[in-house]
């Protein structure tokens, strides 16, 4: 039996049974509970107090049970609003509210989620609209998986989604023990708060994979004592976690075909393709480390390591990147550090880890210059699957010129099809000639399965002759295997390279067979203007550049006349744009804009509005405008 000062703690069954029961308690020297909607923790110095999680806020007038005179940071587990419904009243306190990477939009910008939420038709269940009701300013982000001062702790954060998918844990040691504020990932041994937290899309259970792996994680750092938002104290946690790995195991088995192994994912995340080139078989898209014997790595793509689930939202709290496989490469690899990572096209899921990887790690990405541009500013591009933040290249790469990374020389080659943002990573392993192609196509080993769909997506740019372009630089590259973005390695031989040849000239003549290509050529985008950036925000009086793509769609020269379409009262110079175009040639246009004094709106639609020669097209594209 425990007795701490104000409460009586009875040890038992792995956790705590409650005696008696005070609004403020004392666990460790300067360290508090206080019971609100949820429990508030005070980690206090020197009559200054540094809180996790914070209910309704009363705890702001009991701070004298707590020792402390003023509060001077807020950490948050997360957004559910039983942890942070009272969080203007921290703000008003002066308290700075640290918040999870993933989640902040949930606190800062929750207005406009309430705007954007769906409510009709939806299959999104993650439990986003259990957030504030009002936004709130904050100081900044949690930096995870680091160590930093807040009053006079350090706190490390560990990320351990599963009660939401941004869910984090803080790691703060006190008089040599460790104690981990879990947020919701545990009630109490083999219990959580809630089960209908852990579905985030309809008919999944994605949030009941993910505390597993977080459990692991959490596990591997030794915590003494765990600290969750609802229930009592935990100690030992290894029996609590034990308990809730098993029962959360049978509720996931109960819902699939077959058994779920998550501690092989955990512990074995790599395939070895060969010594020196790994395949991450956790992650989404596929991930690939190519080891160097000085101990460092380079990785190919890095988006959503040790994947449990991929929720049906788009906004930013529905993508949560983190790195549990990295230890699993230091300990089995020999991985002294991730030197470098490398795309092979712009898409989340290829690129959501790199900023973080970068922070972390200390990471350098490296990237051929077109798909480099996307990545430093993706709201120029009107395009799918952009990562919300922009990721800075520490090395531009020029197609077609290798680069030297310790022992091994890669060369990228533009590779459009998928996107016209992508290339083929190029290189030699193993006495082996490999070729990463990103999600250029699917490959199976099925033989009972014709293989290879050409992976197209209009939206992504694709152009009619790309596939016949990946198609000969294949045979021009002349790969042993071909790695990708979801597809298991692909061993490659001369049928395998004449079958790509013939699905690519096949795709080409049946877009050639449908669309009125003698007659008018948008090729398969089907659009014959591009407005850049497509998002972005000017404050109202104030100029805004525009540049303003567009194609001649006939076989010869005529005039190309753009018009842009703006909001009433706003200022357009020039009103038109013209230039004499080749056949099937492009051409660019510069435009201001100018909202007027006193406007504030969000996501003003200007338009461009095309004419070639005699034909008039319309409004075929479009860009937003948030004017502040």
């Amino acid at each position: 039996m425990w007795t701490i000062p104000g409460h009586l703690w009875h040890r038992g069954g792995g956790s705590f049974t409650k005696g008696v029961c005070v609004a403020a308690t004392r666990l460790a020297d300067g360290v508090y509970l206080f019971r609100d909607t949820c429990n508030v923790y005070g980690l206090v110095r020197g009559r200054e107090a540094v809180l996790i999680d914070f209910g309704d806020g009363t705890v702001l007038e009991h701070l004298a049970e707590l020792g402390a005179d003023r509060v001077t940071d807020v950490l948050l587990t997360h957004h559910h609003r039983d942890q942070v419904q009272g969080l203007a009243k921290a703000v008003a306190h002066g308290a700075r509210i640290w918040v999870p990477p993933s989640e902040r939009e949930l606190f800062d910008g929750v207005d406009a989620h309430w705007q954007q939420r769906a409510i009709f038709n939806y299959y999104d269940l993650r439990q986003d609209r259990f957030s504030l009701l009002e936004s709130v300013p904050v100081a900044g982000t949690v930096p995870e998986y680091r160590t930093r001062r807040f009053g006079g702790f350090d706190v490390t954060t560990l990320p351990t989604p599963g009660h939401t998918l941004g869910s984090e844990s803080y790691l703060v040691d006190v008089g040599g023990r460790r104690l981990a504020f879990t947020g919701d990932l545990i009630y109490g041994p083999g219990k959580v708060w809630s089960m209908a937290a852990l579905q985030w899309s309809y008919s999944s259970v994605e949030g009941a994979y993910a505390s597993v792996l977080s459990l692991y994680e959490l596990q591997a750092r030794e915590p003494d004592l765990v600290l969750p938002s609802h229930g009592e104290p935990i100690t030992p946690p290894r029996p609590a976690f034990d308990l809730l790995e098993k029962r959360l195991r049978a509720f996931v088995d109960s819902r699939r075909f077959a058994p779920w192994d998550p501690r092989d994912q955990y512990e074995r995340p790599f395939q070895v393709i060969s010594p020196h080139l790994l395949r991450n078989r956790t992650s989404f898209a596929t991930s690939y480390v190519l080891l160097s014997d000085t101990g460092n790595a380079l990785l190919i793509d890095f988006g959503l390591d040790m994947i449990a689930g991929l929720p049906v939202g788009d906004d930013r709290s529905s993508r949560r990147p983190w790195l549990p496989s990295l230890t699993a490469l230091r300990r089995d690899f020999g991985v002294e550090r991730v030197e470098v990572a490398m795309p092979t096209h712009y898409h989340d899921d290829h690129v959501a880890g790199f900023n973080l990887l970068r922070e972390v790690e200390g990471t350098q990405i490296w990237c051929e210059r077109t798909v480099a541009e996307v990545l430093a500013v993706p709201s120029r591009y009107d395009l799918p699957c952009l990562w919300y933040d922009p990721i800075p290249v520490d090395r531009v790469l020029e197609a077609g010129r290798p680069v030297r990374w310790h022992e091994y020389e890669l060369t990228t080659y533009p590779l459009p099809g998928h996107t016209l943002y992508a290339v083929a990573i190029a290189f030699e392993v193993d006495g082996r000639r490999v070729v990463a192609t990103g999600d250029q196509q699917t490959t199976t080993h099925d033989p009972g399965v014709e293989p290879e769909i050409l992976n197209l997506q209009y939206k992504n740019r694709f152009r009619i002759d790309d596939f016949v372009a990946s198609a000969e630089l294949y045979r021009r590259l002349d790969p042993h295997l071909m790695i990708s973005g979801h597809w298991l390695p692909r061993e490659v031989d001369d049928a395998y390279l004449e079958l790509l040849t013939v699905k690519g000239a096949e795709l080409a003549r049946l877009h050639r067979e449908l669309l009125p290509l003698s007659d008018v050529d948008f090729d398969a985008e089907g659009t014959g203007v591009w407005i850049r950036p497509y998002q972005s925000t000017v404050a109202a009086g104030s100029s805004l550049a525009l540049e303003v793509e567009a194609r001649n769609p006939f076989v010869g020269e005529e005039k190309v006349s753009v018009r842009l379409a703006v909001p009433e009262g706003w200022r357009c110079d020039p009103p038109e744009a013209a230039a004499t175009v080749a056949g099937r040639a492009h051409a660019t246009f510069e435009f201001e804009v100018c909202p007027p004094p006193g406007e504030h709106v969000r996501r003003a639609r200007v338009g461009a509005d095309l004419t070639v020669g005699l034909c008039r097209f319309g409004q075929q594209a479009e860009a937003l405008v948030d004017v502040r």
